[in-house]
């Protein structure tokens, strides 16, 4: 609520015709540009859910992966309080293909940290490549702690891959195991996740105008940190969040502007998906109803069972006494 007040506030001088305005004068190719954009997008998250069972040692095939993660991400993108939404279509899909709820809550683990290291090293390439991208959001910090900030976060990523290629032990409890991916993993998550974090950058940079467009890095860093903020916040679809973090970040820029392209990326990125993604949900519980339904008219109930072994058990003691 905070943020839709605050986003009011900068936005209360900005007229519904100016908008619109701004809207309409997106071109042809940048509209297609973000579709293809959306498409990579949601190809990486693809990948996500790919890595994590393999990881997990199970296959499946890859049109179930691509449509259980499309659902889940336009629903949990949307809904907010996405590590618990996705976790449960997750569970209702995955569990038909025999993954057990441990599994599943290691799946979701898996592809949480994989966006997690995506945002980590793109946030840190950034901040040594545009070290005055701190400038756009507080004039406290100098530019040098953009740099070290980087640094630390470059090597946090080189950790966890040095930890994959030593090979440290698993880790074993009582109900779970937790172990280093392997090299080929991890460096397959070093490049999904990426992919899928620029790839949506660039939906809403396609739809900026090139007046005043301060270039993608900057973009991708004003990206990285308004929707890192909007998932933090477990606001439905970072309703408000995106919008003021971009605005705030992008001062030289006309609002309208900004906001059109924010309302392409929604669209695009965002309510297309999660009108798809209700539907993908009704054709596969309405699927797996069916199937329930079936089993149930051939299976026999528990009273037809006991009459049928009571009838067995009658004709093998009619039989005895024949004898």
């Amino acid at each position: 609520m905070f943020s839709l007040w605050a986003l009011y506030h900068e936005l209360r001088g900005l007229s519904f015709d100016a908008f619109m305005s701004s809207l309409i004068a997106i071109p042809l190719h940048g509209w297609v540009l973000c579709v293809l954009s959306t498409v990579v997008a949601y190809a990486a998250l693809a990948g996500y859910d790919r890595l994590a069972l393999e990881h997990l040692g199970h296959k499946i095939s890859l049109i179930f992966i691509s449509l259980c993660s499309f659902t889940t991400y336009a629903l949990s993108h949307n809904l907010g309080a996405s590590v618990f939404s996705g976790a449960v279509v997750r569970y209702r899909a995955y569990q038909s293909k025999g993954l057990t709820v441990t599994e599943v809550g290691l799946l979701v683990a898996f592809c949480s940290f994989t966006f997690a290291l995506g945002t980590v090293m793109l946030s840190a390439l950034v901040l040594l490549l545009q070290p005055d991208i701190i400038e756009r959001f507080t004039d406290v910090l100098p530019l040098g702690a953009a740099v070290s900030t980087g640094t630390v976060m470059l090597v946090f990523v080189a950790l966890y891959v040095i930890g994959s290629l030593v090979g440290f032990r698993p880790i074993r409890t009582r109900w779970l195991k937790l172990e280093y991916p392997k090299p080929s993993l991890v460096l397959r998550q070093l490049i999904i996740a990426p992919m899928e974090l620029i790839a949506a950058a660039s939906i809403i940079y396609f739809a900026l105008p090139h007046a005043g467009n301060p270039g993608f890095l900057v973009v991708l860093g004003i990206f990285l940190a308004s929707f890192s903020v909007a998932l933090l916040s477990h606001a439905p679809g970072g309703i408000g969040v995106l919008e003021l973090v971009f605005i705030a970040g992008l001062p030289e820029m006309n609002p309208a502007d900004v906001l059109a392209a924010l309302v392409v990326f929604r669209l695009l990125y965002l309510l297309i998906p999660f009108v798809f993604a209700l539907g993908v949900i009704l054709v596969f519980e309405g699927s797996r109803y069916r199937a329930e339904k079936r089993r149930e008219r051939i299976s026999p109930s528990p009273a037809e069972q006991f009459a049928t072994s009571s009838d067995k058990d009658a004709t093998i003691l009619t039989k005895r006494d024949g004898h």
